[in-house]
């Protein structure tokens, strides 16, 4: 076996959700993580795409390890809202994209928690029928699944009110801002580029504890390719 065949199939790999209202842009910010540059033309995903991106769990201890991160990008368009469930099993952490721009698809955030929480193949998540039901504290406890929030669009967005409660303070947990076309926003070393770290070795602690887990082959049990037009998603 080639060695770089080898070293492919020895690494362990972790499914994230990524999910939003279409044209928040979760394709850019998902291409923007994985390959460190902005995407030129931004497209609007039918059914969901993939990305993966090597990780460092927990770099420089004695524990370090090589992950593969898949992002899975899921179309945002309510046309496909029946079918999107088919993507979220299994699931080991969660990255909610708004448009810092447009309040509405922060608003929003708490239907796509719903929508993954309820579906019936995510039994390692608990079913709510109102957000009224939802409990930050035990939904995000450590057995529990982890959840990042972005903002996108940050260049274009007014400033925030300091004292107003945004949708990750209400779900206790860690918020990016960014512009996505921007790859400073993520330079190794800020404050955001931490944040995603900490949250990808949660997601590997969270994978490690749950019952799911693929296997060491280099391809996903599911395929999804990516279908574009002229809108991003």
């Amino acid at each position: 076996m080639p060695a770089e065949t080898e070293m492919n199939t020895s690494i362990k790999r972790v499914r994230i959700m990524v999910l939003g209202d279409s044209g928040v842009g979760k394709t850019s910010l998902v291409n923007l993580i994985a390959h460190n540059e902005p995407l030129k033309s931004p497209s609007w995903t039918i059914g969901c795409s993939v990305e993966v991106k090597l990780h460092e769990y927990k770099e420089g201890t004695k524990e370090q390890k090589t992950y593969f991160i898949e992002m899975w990008d899921i179309g945002g368009s309510n046309n496909h809202k029946n079918e999107r469930h088919v993507f979220y099993n299994p699931c080991h952490g969660i990255i909610l994209v708004y448009d810092s721009t447009n309040r509405k698809s922060e608003e929003h955030l708490n239907d796509w928690l719903q929508e993954l929480m309820n579906d019936g193949s995510s039994s390692s998540l608990t079913s709510v029928t109102s957000f009224d039901e939802f409990d930050p504290e035990n939904f995000l406890g450590s057995n529990q699944i982890p959840i990042l929030v972005v903002g996108t669009k940050l260049n274009q967005a007014s400033s925030r009110k300091l004292n107003g409660k945004t949708f990750a303070s209400q779900i206790s947990a860690d918020e990016i801002l960014l512009d996505s076309r921007q790859v400073r926003y993520l330079a190794a070393g800020t404050s955001n580029a931490v944040k995603l770290s900490r949250f990808f070795d949660k997601v590997i602690d969270y994978s490690s504890k749950s019952h799911d887990r693929f296997g060491n082959s280099v391809s996903s049990p599911v395929y999804c390719p990516k279908f574009a037009s002229t809108h991003q998603d």
